[in-house]
């Protein structure tokens, strides 16, 4: 077995330990080390914490504590197995004492080691909260509606979709998925979003979701750095009907379902589906919304007729039953008023 000689003590060993037998390595051996004292960088209003340079999302700010603890321990490069536990305790919301305790195997011997550090923690705004303070940013998300005014509700819907975009972006790193301001307009409303990549995605997350379409455009607004600086502005359209709006296209008497890649619905004569492609639905024609519906008296139902009071003159006329009707005698039911005459429309609630 070949050996060789220990400069340090001169014994012989089958092998060196950066230059000494594993005994005199052992005598001057420290497994782990850490500064005494250390600063982190935290956002004052995200929490964000810098990191060589760069802005990262950690969590509270214990986790923020314990972070900069652990990187900034230096463990043994032979050592194996390593277990660190840190535990942080808050003298004030600027400093906290930190007690670590590492453990692991070396030359096949079972090291423990308790260390004590001091971290300082340093607010200030990130580059994120920054550039929203300052109102930057990179593009402008238009959301309208088709021919008439968006509602309340459907706004509602859209910011929503709006904010778990941007807060999956911004888990995923993006320190420009943000809005740095909202304006509300006659014609919908306008979001001054942080970058062109986020109204991208939201766009398309809101076509997906709700229908409708989108364009974009951009502007140059100069140069940075040699390189051409350009605005995008995101014209969102939502459809021009809505889930439960009752339409009338070539003939037919339509309740609106669903809107996304194609919109459905239901015939109200037939109960036939419906299903067609946005675009298809050119020259159809609002009649109204379920919530308007006027509601009227069912005197009877004889087999697949219904007698029902006009609305309006209150005269016992005669109509068809439609599918999935399940209301009884005495009853008001929902029924809406076409150039075909009066249709009982069934509840979809039931």
């Amino acid at each position: 077995m070949n050996s060789t000689i220990c400069p340090k003590c001169g014994n012989e060993t089958p092998k060196l330990f950066q230059g000494r037998c594993k005994n005199c390595f052992l005598e001057t051996f420290t497994l782990a080390e850490i500064a005494p004292v250390l600063h982190t960088k935290i956002c004052s209003s995200c929490g964000a914490r810098n990191v060589k340079s760069k802005w990262v999302n950690v969590g509270s700010l214990k986790d923020v504590v314990v972070q900069a603890a652990e990187d900034a321990l230096f463990v043994h490069e032979l050592a194996e197995n390593i277990e660190v536990y840190v535990q942080p305790r808050e003298a004030t919301p600027y400093l906290f004492k930190v007690h670590i305790e590492a453990d692991a195997i070396l030359l096949d011997e079972m090291f423990h080691q308790d260390l004590e550090t001091e971290i300082r923690v340093i607010r200030e705004s990130c580059d994120m909260c920054s550039r929203i303070s300052g109102g930057y940013f990179e593009s402008i998300m238009q959301i309208r509606a088709t021919n008439r005014i968006p509602g309340d509700e459907e706004k509602i819907k859209c910011i929503n979709i709006v904010n778990d975009v941007l807060e999956r972006m911004r888990n995923k790193g993006d320190r420009l998925a943000f809005i740095s301001n909202t304006a509300e307009i006659k014609e919908g409303t306008d979001l001054y979003l942080g970058s062109s990549n986020a109204g991208r995605h939201i766009c398309k997350e809101i076509v997906s979701r709700l229908g409708g379409s989108f364009t974009e455009s951009a502007t140059l607004q100069g140069r940075k750095d040699g390189k051409d600086v350009y605005r995008v502005t995101f014209s969102l359209r939502l459809p021009e009907f809505m889930p439960h709006d009752f339409i009338e296209h070539k003939g037919r008497i339509i309740e609106i379902r669903k809107f996304g890649k194609n919109v459905s619905g239901i015939d109200v004569e037939t109960g036939a589906r419906f299903t067609v492609a946005p675009d298809e639905l050119d020259g159809a024609r609002l009649l109204i919304n379920r919530k308007d519906l006027q509601k009227t008296i069912l005197v009877a139902i004889e087999n697949n007729d219904l007698l029902v009071l006009d609305p309006d003159t209150y005269e016992t006329v005669t109509i068809k039953k439609p599918i999935m009707f399940t209301a009884e005698a005495g009853t008001d039911i929902p029924v809406i008023k076409t150039e075909k005459g009066l249709l009982a429309v069934a509840d979809v609630s039931k």
